[in-house]
């Protein structure tokens, strides 16, 4: 069905400790919560809860993100991109995407619509099941030098170059749903 994993290819070029990351909102693999829509298609674009395990030594900080290779552009659609997470953190509720409630000294860049914040699945009619990569990666680093306005693409390459561990989880929104 999917032919395109574009964090199977990172895998590719640099080899990386796993973090086992869930959710206790959706299963790996399966469909977002409605909470995770957008609010153009019935959600709250709210982000749903994530935890993972324990970091590897030398963890001093993580990177979080959510891309949707599939969405018509060529390019993916980024949902959510923070940084700076202390490294004693291990789990986000459902609804911290935003900077105010991540844990103090964390950062958001915009997302594809310019927000600071997670913005939720809206795919669009005809373009099949979309996948939502989140993917939590625990850094060398304990803050990135990044500008605030900078794209999530700049903060994925970055964190490339930090990363001892990465966890990814995926879920799915089918267009025919909404």
């Amino acid at each position: 069905m999917f032919s395109f994993d574009p964090y199977a290819e990172l895998a590719a070029l640099r080899e990386f400790a796993p973090l086992e990351l869930t959710s206790p909102d959706f299963e790996g693999g399966g469909p977002l919560p409605l909470f995770a829509w957008s609010t153009d298609r019935g959600g709250e674009d709210r982000s749903p809860g994530l935890q993972w395990s324990q970091a590897p030594a030398g963890t001093k900080s993580f990177a979080i993100s959510c891309f949707d290779p599939d969405a018509p552009t060529g390019s993916g659609f980024w949902h959510w991109a923070a940084f700076d997470l202390p490294a004693d953190t291990s789990t986000l509720a459902s609804g911290e995407g935003t900077t105010a409630a991540l844990p103090p000294g964390a950062r958001v860049l915009p997302n594809e619509a310019r927000l600071k914040r997670f913005i939720g699945a809206a795919p669009p009619a005809g373009t099949g099941i979309h996948r939502y990569f989140f993917v939590v990666d625990a850094l060398d680093v304990q803050a990135l030098d990044i500008d605030d306005e900078a794209t999530p693409a700049v903060l994925g390459f970055n964190r490339h170059f930090h990363t001892l561990a990465r966890g990814v989880l995926m879920g799915t929104a089918d267009p025919a749903e909404r």
